[in-house]
Formats: C-alpha cells, structure tokens, sequence
C-alpha cells in the first residue's frame, strides 16, 4: 500500500481516482489547488504525486518545477495527468520534472498500471548496489546523485536515476526505446510513449554531458537507441 496525493482542481475527477486507487489498497490524500497540496506534501511527503496541469493560480509545471528544486521532492515520483495530448505538452510535462504523463480522458485501468509501475520501480531501486561505477560516471543509488571528472554530486529525478541505472547496468549494450520502455516503465512490450524515453534521455544528457549536443557518455545508436560508452 502507498500513500498517493492527487492534485486537481475537478472534484469529479479527484472522486473518481481516489475510488479507484482505494480500490487497490493505496491510502489517498486529496488536494484541489498547488497550494494546498503544498501544504500536505509538506506535512507528509508522498509515496506518488498525481498532479494536473492545467490548475487556477499555478499550474502543475510549474509546481512541479518547484518540487524538483527542493532536495527533498527531486526523487518523488510524479505522474502527470493533463487533456494536453500533443507531443510538445508531454515533453513539456518530462522537461518540467515529471517521470510519466497520462492524457485524459484515461482509462482507469490505465491508470492503475501507471501507478503500480512507477511504484514498482522504487522499490526495485533501492534493492540496488551503493554505487554504480562505468569509467568516470559513479551513480550514488542512495542520493540518485550521479558524478563525473567535470561535475560532482548531481541531483537526478527518480525516472532519470532508473534510465541511467539500466544503462550503466550494461555498458556497451545498446538498448531500444521499447526496451527502455519495458525495463525503465515497466510497460508492457510495444505500449508507452517513445517521447517518454527521448524526453529523459535529453534531460540526463543536459545533465551530465560536457557538451549535451555532442554527447560522449549518452551515445544515440542510429536505428537502436541508446547507450552507455564502456
């Protein structure tokens, strides 16, 4: 069971997850607006954020963007819920911090599958060794802290530790966007967004690379994917 926090500012949709996530045994805390989640995040932190866009006052972006400066909320899981379905909304949501993006109108059914696998793969991340060493990057799986020669002690979202992690895991193995999509996101073969995985791949490449637009760690195999330099 995980305690899940639901940002929205539509009471029907707030009543109709939180029915359907109580259902699979997840304590739910409801808020309506940024700042009252704010408040409860605060008092509690949650095992999930579920978080609209498009919300009065601030937007979910922007809280999330927040979230993400505060070194407390970088690894929390943050699933984002929008009726923004283009391409440029989804990478928006994953550049702004958000480890996965659901559009609505969504199937509830759909939605439990994303809550179970982002809560699956934190678990599956802290069953993992103290460090992660491949030549010159060390990826700390306590702090999801990643180091390199040119940087020190830089700070990775949750879905950025667990790409990285799965890439580091086999250095010199190239990996495909379903794959990834499979071992990262635990979706099923061929479903789930290949945006998903460009998105973070260029958000660790701006991270950890010396020049993000001539990557030497990060490298794209044309007609792959991606891989880690051994």
């Amino acid at each position: 069971m995980a305690y899940i926090l639901i940002t929205d500012d539509d009471t029907e949709v707030l009543g109709t997850i939180r029915r359907a996530l109580n259902r699979e045994g997840h304590e739910v805390e409801l808020a309506e607006s940024a700042a009252q989640a704010w408040v409860k995040i605060q008092n509690r932190r949650p095992d999930l954020l579920i978080l609209d866009i498009m919300m009065p006052s601030k937007d979910g972006l922007q809280f999330c963007q927040e979230l993400r400066v505060d070194s407390r909320y970088r690894t929390m899981p943050i699933l984002f819920l929008s009726a923004k379905w283009q391409t440029d909304d989804v990478v928006s949501g994953l550049d702004a911090g958000g480890d996965d993006y659901l559009t609505k109108p969504f199937e509830l059914n759909e939605l439990n599958a994303r809550v179970r696998a982002l809560l699956r793969r934190m678990q599956a991340d802290q069953g993992t060794p103290e460090n992660l060493i491949v030549g010159n990057i060390r990826l700390n799986t306590q702090s999801f802290q990643v180091s390199l020669p040119h940087i020190e002690n830089v700070q990775l979202t949750s879905t950025e530790f667990s790409l990285l992690a799965r890439l580091m895991e086999a250095p010199g193995k190239a990996h495909s966007v379903h794959n990834l999509l499979d071992s990262v996101w635990n979706y099923p073969r061929g479903t789930g967004d290949p945006d998903l995985v460009r998105a973070h791949i260029r958000n660790l490449r701006a991270k950890i690379e010396p020049d993000p637009s001539n990557p030497s760690y990060i490298l794209t195999i044309h007609g792959v994917g991606y891989m880690i330099q051994s």
